[in-house]
């Protein structure tokens, strides 16, 4: 009779030795598909407009009156992991054609290193899963996808073992940046916003009252934190080109996040005003 688990465990190793691993093999399994539609969603977008994403000539909303006061102000990043934006990520096909036309990975370091450089406090809001969570009882659409395929995952709440060049841990360019024993990180939002991590504390303990909002991905968890910022009357300029998001038969997910941001943030910026208001500033 045949032992399946050592058979799956023949075949792990198997894949290893090949150079292929088993999250880049899950990751291909269940977003392949996706992958291919995001061209086409990619595509229809683009022959209704060049630039879907572009500001409207004759916006009806005021313009933002927000001036960054680097004494009350924070750098918060939601998700700066490699399941998110590295091709190595379980979400890459669905996510990696929005990160690299809005140059997202670099902006982020870009925002990171400024904020260092202007003395911000920083933080970054990370997602992890732990094997409690996957007993829930009841998810969303999304949950139930990342859940399937391994996203976040940690081996524990206690332990780093596996963590290093797993999925959860930090993008490697953003790792002096996120430790360097100055850099808050908080405990994990677990759906979408940081109603349920410690970042509000975190930001009002250290006086901060004003925060630009970067991360992943624009229509999750950057736009949860948004709305839970702004409900806990925080001032925020979400950074358009510091966030990207997943392209579906569902939707364009960036469309909808920069839209929002119009309608509810206190500033929509890019990375480049950002880094000339941090200069003006100091």
């Amino acid at each position: 009779m045949c032992n399946c688990h050592d058979h799956d465990h023949e075949h792990e190793n198997e894949m290893r030795k090949s150079g292929v691993s088993r999250r880049a093999a899950l990751r291909g399994a269940v977003v392949a598909g996706a992958a291919g539609v995001a061209a086409t969603v990619a595509g229809n977008a683009s022959a209704e407009t060049a630039n879907p994403y572009a500001d409207p000539a004759e916006p009806a909303l005021p313009p933002s009156d927000m001036k960054l006061d680097l004494k009350r102000a924070a750098l918060v990043v939601t998700d700066p992991q490699i399941d998110f934006l590295h091709p190595d990520g379980v979400t890459w096909g669905v996510i990696g054609a929005s990160v690299e036309e809005h140059n997202t990975v670099d902006n982020i370091e870009t925002l990171f290193k400024s904020a260092k450089e202007a003395g911000l406090t920083v933080a970054v809001s990370p997602h992890y899963y732990y094997p409690t969570d996957h007993g829930w009882k009841f998810e969303g659409a999304l949950e139930k996808l990342m859940h399937k395929i391994g996203m976040f995952d940690r081996k524990g709440a206690l332990t780093t073992e596996g963590f290093e060049g797993s999925g959860a841990d930090w993008m490697p360019q953003y790792k002096p940046y996120i430790n360097d024993g100055k850099t808050i990180v908080t405990s994990p939002h677990k759906v979408y916003g940081n109603d349920t991590n410690d970042l509000t504390l975190q930001l009002r303990k250290n006086g901060v009252d004003q925060v630009i909002l970067a991360g992943m991905s624009a229509n999750l968890c950057t736009e949860s934190h948004l709305r839970e910022l702004l409900e806990q009357g925080f001032e925020v300029a979400v950074i358009r080109d510091a966030t990207a998001a997943a392209k579906l038969p569902e939707g364009d997910g960036y469309l909808s996040a920069i839209i929002n941001f119009r309608y509810m943030a206190n500033a929509v910026w890019t990375t480049e005003e950002v880094v000339q208001k941090l200069k003006s500033a100091s």
